[in-house]
């Protein structure tokens, strides 16, 4: 059983693909009623229309009844215009359904993206959540919208029986024995194509992914001549979703023929049944025109039954992978504990005590700008989890544990800026400043810009902050990224900011006006810098340097470069720079 959350109710629950679709069906009952009501009507109207020719060519043509032709030929008007006033209301009620479902399923996508944050990436590759948000929602769309035009169809081939054995029971037996025989065939057909449908969805969400990996990756592939590796492996990975490809399509161009040939068959059978009773005088002239039409009538109701039955199986195929997804939990669970009280005017814990590790016994002062220089880069990446609560640990702030706290609490007052943080693609002021426009001035935004060396990027764009920048910054190069990150950081001015090297794409110069800037505009705020750069250290109000995931040593910059291990760590630093 898989767990995911209700968006009505808000509690989990356990639900399979097929519990989900009825879970959906039942959220969209009032437009799957109406679309199968305005279903069946639409294919009542649209079935009895052989009929009423049938007895316009008997009763007005054949009998040469003036008045009776008129009839029959009103009824046809009448039958026509119901068809087309249900087909209309069916159609918008599907639609309605559909988008709905594609709705709703994107709703707990996001959601669900949402609750597991930083547990995201570690357990769902790119590529499976751009397919379930792309692909899968349209398929879980179509598969509850086919239920109004599936259901018209088994109400239109039942009528359509009726109507012939009341007329011939020769001919109502052959549809009644030929109607199951074409679903049981068809349905021999719909394992494979389920089986070969879920393998072709796995190689989309892996070549995707892998898609994903270059693009984002392709200036570091294009710095390490990587290439032509990785368009080797994307070619290899392509060929294979070639080849599930092309093994699904044999299937359902099979499934395809069988569609349309045995109702084919079915309709040769009944107008050649149909024709002898003619000839033996058992029905008249007009039943066999009737006859006919329900037999190549039959071929559209049978179409739209097997199409149901594919959309159907498509469905649960995509409805399996977003319950997978559903259900997974994120790592982290958030504190029942309430946060202490705010003092008046201030959106900030009282006291003042430290950001403490106990593991590695790194503390970080209240209110200071602490650097801390680790000998292994591994280091700092399990440090900076650790303090900003991105992995469980024994972790404290001002002497509450941080996994105590609601997890939502720690992100709002601890932020953690690494260099693997994305820009969004939209206007670059909105993007720089997490609450939105503010009223007044940019003074804000413009001192962070100051702060972070920034002002030339926006300087040299054509708008701006108006600017509209790519996905990902794309269009910035890696330092222009960089710096951009950090007035971000700066401008949503959490109590603790945790920053992983900076300042590591850009130059010496633009790092020291950097180094100057940051101390004053944190004022007050603790900051902690992971890194090694001797250009930070020397600004840091206090160093603490981490060997082997534990503080082996603290002071400042300048007591702690009498120590071999540290200026071993920061001679590396200076060489390269």
């Amino acid at each position: 059983m898989r767990r995911f959350p209700d968006p009505e109710s808000g509690t989990p629950d356990h639900r399979s693909p097929t519990s989900y679709l009825l879970w959906l069906a039942h959220n969209l009952r009032h437009s799957i009623f109406l679309g199968v009501l305005w279903g069946i009507l639409c294919v009542l109207a649209q079935a009895l229309v052989p009929a009423a020719i049938g007895a316009a060519i008997d009763t007005g043509i054949i009998d040469r009844d003036r008045r009776a032709l008129l009839l029959w030929g009103g009824a046809l008007l009448m039958l026509g215009v119901v068809q087309a006033t249900t087909g209309i209301l069916r159609d918008r009620c599907t639609l309605t359904t559909r988008l709905g479902a594609s709705y709703r399923t994107m709703q707990l996508i996001t959601r669900q993206s949402a609750t597991l944050g930083a547990t995201l990436p570690k357990r769902v590759a790119k590529g499976e959540i751009v397919n379930a948000g792309v692909a899968d929602i349209d398929r879980i769309g179509e598969a509850l919208a086919g239920t109004a035009r599936g259901s018209g169809a088994v109400v239109a081939i039942a009528a359509i029986a009726a109507i012939m054995l009341d007329a011939s029971w020769r001919l109502g037996v052959v549809v009644l024995a030929g109607v199951p025989l074409m679903v049981w065939a068809v349905a021999l057909l719909i394992r494979p194509l389920h089986r070969r449908q879920e393998r072709l969805r796995e190689h989309q969400a892996e070549l995707t992914g892998r898609a994903v990996d270059i693009v984002s990756g392709l200036r570091v592939l294009r710095g390490i001549g990587g290439e032509e590796a990785f368009a080797e492996r994307y070619r290899a990975d392509s060929q294979r979703l070639r080849g599930a490809g092309v093994a699904l399509a044999r299937v359902d161009a099979l499934f395809g023929a069988v569609k349309v040939l045995l109702p084919g068959l079915l309709t040769c059978v009944v107008v050649w049944l149909g024709a002898r009773d003619v000839a033996g005088g058992r029905i008249g002239a007009g039943q066999l025109v009737a006859f006919y039409g329900y037999a190549v009538y039959l071929v559209d109701p049978l179409r739209r039954l097997t199409d149901a039955a594919g959309q159907l199986t498509r469905g649960h195929v995509a409805a399996r992978r977003v319950t997978d997804f559903l259900a997974l939990t994120p790592e982290l669970s958030s504190g029942t504990g309430l946060p202490r009280p705010r003092t008046a005017g201030k959106d900030r814990l009282p006291g003042g005590g430290p950001l403490a590790d106990p593991d590695s016994g790194l503390a970080v002062a209240a209110g200071r700008f602490t650097a801390v220089a680790c000998a292994s880069p591994a280091d700092a990446a399990t440090l900076a989890d650790r303090l900003g609560r991105y992995t469980d640990s024994a972790v404290t702030w001002q002497g509450v544990p941080l996994a105590d706290l609601p997890l939502e609490e720690v992100r709002r007052r601890i932020l953690v800026a690494t260099n693997d943080d994305l820009l969004f693609a939209g206007p670059l002021g909105d993007e720089l400043d997490p609450a939105g426009p503010r009223p007044g001035s940019r003074e804000p935004l413009e001192r962070a810009l100051d702060t972070a060396s920034a002002r030339d990027i926006v300087e040299a764009l054509p708008d701006g902050l108006n600017a509209v920048i790519a996905a990902s910054g794309r269009d910035l190069s890696g330092g222009q990224q960089q710096r951009l990150r950090l007035v971000r950081a700066l401008m949503a001015d959490p109590e603790v900011l945790v920053l992983a090297e900076p300042t590591s794409a850009v130059d010496a110069h633009t790092e020291a006006r950097v180094a100057r800037g940051l101390g004053a505009h944190r004022a007050g705020r603790t900051t902690v810098v992971f890194t090694t750069s001797p250009i930070l250290l020397d600004r840091a109000d206090h160093v603490v340097y981490v060997e082997s995931a534990k503080a082996v040593a603290q002071g400042t910059h300048g007591e702690l470069l009498d120590d071999p291990r540290y200026r071993a760590v920061v001679a590396r630093e200076e060489e390269a720079l």
